[in-house]
């Protein structure tokens, strides 16, 4: 099922308002379980986090800054 323009628009505000931040306090919190790793693990392990978040969410933000392609014509 594919989700509209608006749905898909309003479900990536909502991502970025409240998943993305409740996201990155887990990631934080189970960082911060362990001691703390050489330089490059743990830039690794950041830049790792920061980017795979995104992968699932993809086809959600896939063409939002785009005009709404159901919109009539002006």
């Amino acid at each position: 099922m594919a989700l509209s323009y608006r749905t898909r628009k309003r479900l990536s505000v909502l991502i970025l308002l409240v998943a993305l931040p409740a996201y990155i306090v887990v990631a934080i919190t189970l960082v911060g379980l362990f001691d703390r790793p050489p330089f490059l693990l743990e830039l690794a392990i950041y830049v790792g986090l920061g980017v795979i978040w995104a992968f699932p969410l993809k086809a959600i933000f896939k063409g939002v800054g785009q005009p709404d392609p159901d919109a009539p014509e002006e």
